[in-house]
Parts: structure tokens; sequence; C-alpha cells
């Protein structure tokens, strides 16, 4: 995020997008509720569902699947005729209007509602609550990166808050929030195939003379490793005959399942590293036990960019050890000798390493924690991002066009199907469903489905039907509701027994890497 979830509440306009707020972060959908509620910020939720948090919201905008970048740019249109930007903040700080502008020129509302089916005076009147705000906030999630265009929507975004000067700002920004409880902490720390910790480039040859040193080696490589969507396909060719799998589950997570599925079983070796034996770890040659959060020490980096103490509170079962100790072990036996003496001394080199996180150590954050950039250790981090300035200079407008998904709907398959996360679980269920209050409150997979396709399809509430793709089948249960809009169904991910990703196309964005998780079309049929 550029600014603190605290800052939603500053906000006196508030734009959700590709968020389900309510039932996966709960916690900072209260902090938007509470914004509308009690201090009159304005609320826009555009979704393709008509999820909880819409109930909050001033205006509701229904897009099709896969057609963000067209939206946004028609806001932006309207903004730029009606010269509603803001003029002095675009010209001082940032560059490429030019670029943009002419983008934008032929998405007019018009066209844009033969794109999106949001109606033009609609998207007109959204545009103008935007703009015509002091301080406003865009909130977004995974409905707007899991596509084949992902990094095209967040550039999009981006674009919509420089014109309209809410970058850099209290209560403004652009805040992505995370899908998983440390994964800005995990990117932060370099799991990612092209970055150090701290993003710096494996292609910089200071970074990796850096880190060389600091790691007591002569030289290393110079080029990014694979994305985790492109190491299935190595797998699957033979390429690759090893996989080493930490805190990950694949075999649920993975989109075209059943060609991921197929693809482990060209596997020499699979070890993976887990607190419980997931369907993955079913598989390994090796599965190497680790401990929960809550037995181990260590740090978090949340959605705000807050670097926070992690203590250990109970001892880990069994033969359980924490993860750094696995991997610390591993590496010596391999001939690396790599010898911590605590998860504060790994802190230390990390903070020796990377410049954004330079000046955090553990007493620094023994009762609260920073938000980086914090570069030296006098310096108190940094809540809000790009205030005065942005961190390369000027913040850049990219001209985008938008680019329809990966695939459409037909007469074979005639349903788009979205999935997503429901309250109650999480990710691929290996925690959640150990639970028996959680399993009492959602058991099982369902399709949700809006009353006009349940009934074209003769289904009744509680029917077992089966959803198919080009690349698979499942069954679930119908659950029609007010949620669903006609022509589009969604199903959520966490149910091996019933796994939504062996439907999900695994088209690619061509930068980000990320699978099209939110768009494919699907057909019903009752179950036999």
């Amino acid at each position: 995020m550029t600014n603190t979830i605290g800052c939603l509440e500053k906000a006196d306009l508030i734009l959700v997008t590709g968020s389900n707020t309510t039932e996966n972060h709960p916690v900072i959908s209260a902090y938007i509720k509470r914004a509308v509620s009690f201090k009159g910020a304005k609320l826009i939720v555009v979704d393709p569902r008509r999820v909880k948090i819409a109930s909050f919201a001033h205006q509701w905008l229904r897009p099709n699947l896969g057609t963000d970048v067209a939206w946004i740019n028609g806001m932006m249109h309207v903004i730029i005729n009606e010269e509603r930007y803001a003029r002095e903040y675009v010209e001082s700080r940032t560059v490429g209007f030019d670029e943009l502008k002419k983008a934008v020129a032929d998405y007019t509302p018009e066209r844009v509602e033969e794109i999106t089916g949001i109606p033009a005076k609609q998207l007109i009147d959204a545009a103008r609550m935007y703009a015509g705000a002091k301080a406003g906030s865009i909130v977004y999630c995974m409905g707007i990166t899991q596509h084949t265009t992902g990094t095209d929507n967040v550039k999009s975004l981006a674009n919509l808050a420089m014109l309209c000067g809410f970058v850099g700002i209290p209560g403004g920004g652009v805040n992505p929030l995370r899908g998983q409880n440390n994964v800005q902490g995990a990117c932060d720390m370099g799991g990612l195939p092209d970055v150090y910790s701290g993003y710096q480039k494996v292609v910089d040859p200071q970074a990796r003379a850096r880190m060389a040193a600091a790691w007591g080696v002569s030289a290393l490589p110079d080029k990014p490793g694979l994305k985790v969507t492109e190491m299935i396909p190595k797998v699957h060719s033979g390429e690759m005959k090893a996989l080493y799998i930490i805190g990950e589950n694949p075999l649920v997570s993975d989109p075209d399942l059943n060609h991921a599925q197929k693809s482990f079983e060209h596997l020499n070796f699979l070890v993976v590293q887990d607190i419980f034996l997931t369907e993955t770890a079913r598989l390994a040659d090796v599965v190497l036990p680790a401990a929960c959060f809550a037995e181990k020490d260590g740090t978090f980096a949340n959605t705000e960019r807050r670097v926070q103490r992690v203590r250990k509170a109970v001892a880990a079962p069994g033969q359980a050890r924490q993860d750094w100790e696995i991997i610390c072990d591993l590496a010596s036996r391999m001939g690396y000798p790599m010898a911590y003496e605590s998860s504060e001394a790994i802190m230390a080199e990390i903070a020796s390493v990377t410049p954004s996180y330079a000046g955090i150590s553990y007493p620094r954050i023994q009762q609260e924690g920073l938000h980086w950039p914090c570069p030296n250790p006098e310096h108190p981090g940094t809540p809000i991002l790009h205030i005065g300035q942005f961190s390369s200079g000027k913040g850049v407008f990219h001209g985008l066009a938008y680019i329809p998904p990966a695939e459409a709907v037909d007469a074979d398959y005639p349903l788009y199907l979205t999935t997503g996360r429901v309250l109650y679980h999480y990710h691929t269920g290996t925690m959640t469903m150990k639970s028996e209050g959680l399993m009492d409150r959602a058991p099982e997979s369902f399709v949700e489905i809006a009353r006009q396709d349940a009934s074209a399809h003769g289904l009744e509430e509680g029917a077992m039907v089966t959803i198919a793709s080009r690349r698979g089948s499942i069954e679930a249960r119908v659950k029609i509701s007010d949620k669903a809009v006609p022509g589009t169904i969604f199903i959520p991910f966490h149910y091996a027994q019933a796994a939504a990703n062996k439907l999900t196309n695994a088209a690619l964005d061509p930068i980000s890497g990320i699978p099209e998780f939110k768009v494919c079309a699907v057909k019903l049929s009752k179950a036999a």
C-alpha cells in the first residue's frame, strides 16, 4: 500500500475494485465502513459480483469480467474531457500526460458501456465523484491482478490516482490488499525470481556484488530465475527434475489443475516443507515438518508495509522446526555453511544489504512496527509513499489499450466463471479446514449462480451440478444468490474435493506471470 490502513478513514472517497473486502479482509473493511458510516466518505465499488461491501456503496458499477482497463480508461476520458484532473499536480509531478490523453480519447462512456456493460451515465457519475474528492483512495485485490492483463490493470489504477493528484497525500494512494498474511514480507525478502531483498534487481551488478559480499561467495547469477507458473511446464517437459516447495499447495492452487497434477508425475524428486500434510505433501519423497507462526520468532511485513515482530508463543510439536533453521541445516549439508544464531541475526543481515530496511532492527520494533522505507536507524519510517515527489523522480503515465480476456464464452461454454475466497477459509484450506467450527460454517464447495441462470438450467437450491470447462470438470452444490449476476458464476477455490482450478485457464500475464484465475468459460449440467 502507498498509504496506511488508517489513512482510509482520512479519505473522503474510496474506490474499491476487485476486492471482496468484507469477506477477504474484514479488518480493513471495518475501516472502510467506518469512513463511510461515520466520517462522510463516499464509496464506489466496482465488481462483477454484488459483494457485501457494495451494500455500503454510493455507486456499484458492475463490469463484465476482464474489462478493467476499459472502464478505468473511460473514467479518465471523462475526467480529462471535463478538465476535472489535477492540472498543477500533473504538470509538476508527472510525465506522459499527452500519451495518456491520446490513449483514452476513444474510450467514450458509450464505447465503454459496449465493452464493460457499465451504463454510460453510471461511469460518468463515478468519474465525477472520484475527481471531485479532496482525497481519493483506491483499494484493490486479486480481482484486479489475476488476469492476463493484471499488470495493465494496476498501471491503469495508478494512472487514475495520479491524474487526480491522489498519490502522496493522506487519505489517498493506490492500495493493494495482500492475499496472504505475510506475502508483502515474502516479496520484500526477495521471494520473486528477479529480485533480492528490497526489490533490488538481480541484473544490477551493484546489488549482486553487495549480496555476494554478505554471503561470502565470489559471484551470483546475473539472470532472473523462473516464476512459479513457468516451473510447472518445465517439470512437464522433463527440463526440471526436482522441486522444493515451502508453505505452498500447488496441487490445489495451480491453474489448469489436471495438467499440473500430470506434470508432478514427471518429477524425480519432490520435497515439501509445511505445517500439515497437504495434498502436495502427500506426494513428496521427503516432508520437512515446519513450525507455524505461533511456534517461531521473526517478523511479518503487513499489507501497509509495516514490519512487525512475531514472537514464539508455544513450542513446535514433534520434529517441527523454524523454516530458517531447516534451510540453514540443508544448505550446510549441501556444502554451503549457513550458521545464523537467531532470527535477530538474520534481521541484522537484511538491514545491512537492503536499503529500504537499513534502519529496521529488533530493538526498534519491540513495541510497534516501522513502515519501510526506513533508510537509517534514526529514520521514523515512511507511512505514506511519494510525498512531495515520486521515488524515481516523476510519476509516469502509461497509455494502455483494453485487451479482452484470453478466453470468451461461446455456444459450447456459455457462462463465465470467476473464483475467489469465502470468509471462513483461507487459500487451500491447509489450516482453516482443520477447524471444526469453520468447517461447520463452510463444509463444502458451491457454485454461486443468479436466479435467472438457475431457472434457465432447471436448477434448484442445493442441487448437485457439474461444471465443465475446456480443461476439466467438477461437481458442486448450487447456491442461488443475489450476489451473482446473470451470465457469471462464482466458485471458491479452497476445496480440493471440488477444485475450482481444474476449470481455470493457465493463460498468464506476460509481465507478472500471474494466471487468469478470474475469467474462464464454463457450462453447467445436472450431476448424474
